[in-house]
């Protein structure tokens, strides 16, 4: 079976895990500390805060914003559920809004539309691994999060995706763009914020009381990360050039890529191709022939909250099929899905 997405480790990342267990200091500590130092500087913004998942960097920077009951919080229906999860955990509204036809990322006219005087943050996802129009979103002066979580490396006007907002965070979930197993990051320029995320963190050893959290890192988890970090370029140059071939190789089959944008860098976390008919019976003929495709997005998130009018998020996840795209997918292997997908889909 050839798996929708995997890790890619090695050796390296081994030893790296290795060194920590030897060190005897498996919680957070150093490596925490220098994940933290790299990531922020390579995305180029003055400090991060690392965690223990993608979600609990979001639920830290909603609080860092201050956001609660009363409080409106932008985000895409075509997301998945954690988005949603964060919102509610700070008691705050989620208004939710329409994609882009192409882009597949929030469009900025619907956001528009829905901003009030109750509006606290914008969460902004980079989807599947293409930058959002940051520039029209920043103009509306609201404080944007950044959700980076499939966008690691990619660019909008020549700048890293996560230094834009007044927070982005980040996910190294199993099947991300680098893999600590699970655990995630708040970036931002402001010190005020980094240090409002950073005292909520952890919870021990305060002079005042507040509600905190037990969301730190391990330093298991920092040193698979920072080994990660050190293998990114190739990371990316290996999705792009997978990405290229089965946009030559699978020509009559509609991808669901983005158009070329001058002005954004695509990462390719996803490879998304448009099916017509029923998406559920090819998805289980694809796996009787050994291989993994996914809906890339379970379900809108306007499905389970019994909202309607989101056209262009039903369009596409009615027709979207991601297939396998990850660093360590070998060449044979990609032949492999071309073969069968083009196949199945030709057969229907």
């Amino acid at each position: 079976m050839i798996p929708h997405s995997k890790p890619t480790l090695d050796n390296r990342d081994c030893d790296a895990v290795l060194e920590v267990l030897q060190s005897g200091q498996i919680t957070q500590g150093e490596y925490v500390k220098r994940f933290e130092d790299k990531l922020s500087e390579f995305i180029g913004v003055k400090g991060g805060v690392a965690t223990n998942s993608g979600t609990s960097a979001l639920h830290l920077a909603l609080l860092a914003l201050e956001a609660g009951k009363g409080d409106e919080i932008i985000l895409p229906s075509y997301v998945c559920t954690a988005l949603l999860n964060a919102i509610h955990y700070v008691r705050a509204t989620p208004i939710l809004v329409d994609i882009e036809p192409d882009s597949f990322n929030l469009d900025a006219k619907r956001v528009k539309e829905s901003l009030t005087e109750k509006t606290k943050a914008i969460i902004v996802p980079h989807l599947f691994g293409l930058p959002a129009d940051m520039e029209e979103l920043q103009s509306f002066g609201i404080p944007l999060i950044e959700d980076c979580a499939q966008a690691l490396g990619a660019t909008y006007k020549g700048k890293q995706a996560g230094g834009f907002g007044a927070l982005s965070i980040f996910s190294f979930y199993a099947t991300k763009v680098i893999a600590s197993g699970e655990g995630g990051m708040v970036l931002s320029d402001s010190p005020h914020l980094l240090e409002r995320v950073r005292d909520l963190r952890d919870y021990d050893n305060r002079d005042n009381y507040r509600i905190r959290f037990n969301y730190k890192m391990t330093d298991l988890q920092a040193a698979l990360g920072i080994s990660q970090m050190e293998k990114l370029p190739s990371f990316l140059e290996r999705r792009k050039v997978i990405a290229k071939r089965y946009s030559r190789e699978l020509p009559n089959i509609p991808a669901l890529l983005p158009p070329e944008y001058p002005d954004r860098k695509h990462i390719f976390y996803r490879y998304v191709i448009r099916v017509e008919g029923n998406l559920e019976r090819l998805l289980e003929q694809i796996k009787k022939e050994g291989i993994c495709c996914e809906r890339p997005v379970y379900r809108p998130l306007h499905y389970y909250l019994g909202l309607s009018d989101f056209p262009e998020t039903e369009r596409i996840w009615s027709s979207a099929l991601s297939i396998p795209i990850y660093p360590s997918l070998a060449s044979g292997e990609v032949t492999e899905v071309i073969d069968r997908v083009k196949r199945l889909i030709e057969e229907r």
